[in-house]
């Protein structure tokens, strides 16, 4: 991260230098990603930059969609929804894949930027932060090929379809059901919903709500029908993320981005409690599975 080279204590590891990087990170990230959004919107897109100055009465939420937004205007409600959307986003687990990635950086004795840099490549990948924008993209088929989407029926026909491999990307995956961890239910998921239900209900998007609803009810229902599975279902926060930031009008560029804004405080506290408690690099041991053979000299292969 760039942000290293503007620190002249970037290697001080003490708790109280690694406090300071951290506040200090949490309060710049939304900048330099909405900054950094506009930079692609001029460089890729060749639209028009529009960069507003900070605010130093908003908080953080507050300031995403206000440096976000042309006229700067948001409601308390909708800065309310993202500052939930945040909280939510902000801890998972030291187990998974991103917080991981910080610890065990970490342990290795580096220095916090490149712990943090390495969380935030991690969190690039599809199967972690960019699960979001799968089910966006996933949410783009469902409305574009069911005709009634309160038709229970009809939209369980297209979930059975989906399981099937026959529509959207042909992975068989329903984004946002399932989880690695949560079976019974995705307290996050829980809590995202009914905040979101809360700023749709009569909008326009309550109908899109709906049929996500309809998905996370019907899903686990088609899943044992085709796959003949009792292992439990339950949604993920994904399947409702995407959904509250389309609502705030947040670009889909930004979803992955929004949640290592998101996530930073976790990472820093993982962070710290790894340079206190754990005192040993982190080393997974690997079994090879391969056969011993013969040695063959490189002239005879």
């Amino acid at each position: 991260m760039k942000v290293y080279s503007y620190d002249k204590n970037g290697e001080d590891l003490s708790l109280e230098g690694e406090m300071q990087k951290a506040v200090n990170l949490i309060a710049k990230l939304p900048v330099i990603m909405s900054f950094a959004y506009q930079v692609q919107q001029r460089h890729y897109y060749n639209k028009s930059m529009i960069i507003h100055p900070c605010r130093p009465e908003e908080g953080i939420a507050q300031t995403i969609l206000s440096l976000l937004r042309r006229d700067r205007e948001y409601t308390p409600e909708e800065a309310h929804l993202l500052d939930v959307a945040l909280m939510l986003h902000a801890e998972h687990g030291g187990g998974n894949n991103s917080t991981f990635t910080c610890r065990v950086l970490t342990s290795s004795g580096t220095d916090a930027y490149s712990a943090y840099a390495a969380a935030i490549g991690s969190l690039k990948g599809p199967k972690h932060g960019g699960a979001n924008i799968k089910v966006a993209q996933m949410m783009n088929d469902f409305k574009a090929n069911i005709s009634n989407w309160g038709d229970d029926a009809e939209v369980a026909s297209y979930i059975r379809k989906t399981i099937n491999k026959e529509t959207n990307d042909g992975s068989g995956l329903v984004y946002g059901m399932g989880h690695a961890v949560y079976t019974l239910s995705d307290p996050r998921a829980v809590i995202l919903k009914r905040k979101a239900f809360e700023l749709a209900e009569g909008t326009e998007a309550e109908k899109e709500f709906m049929l996500i609803d309809a998905i996370e009810r019907l899903t686990p229902e088609v899943f044992r029908e085709v796959k003949g599975s009792d292992k439990p279902i339950c949604a993920n926060v994904d399947l409702y993320s995407g959904f509250v930031y389309n609502m705030l009008g947040i670009p889909q560029d930004l979803f992955t981005p929004l949640f290592a804004v998101a996530r930073m405080a976790g990472w820093a506290a993982h962070r710290m409690e790894e340079q206190l408690t754990g005192g040993r690099i982190i080393r997974p041991a690997y079994k090879a599975v391969a056969k011993r053979r013969e040695y063959t000299s490189i002239s005879e292969r």
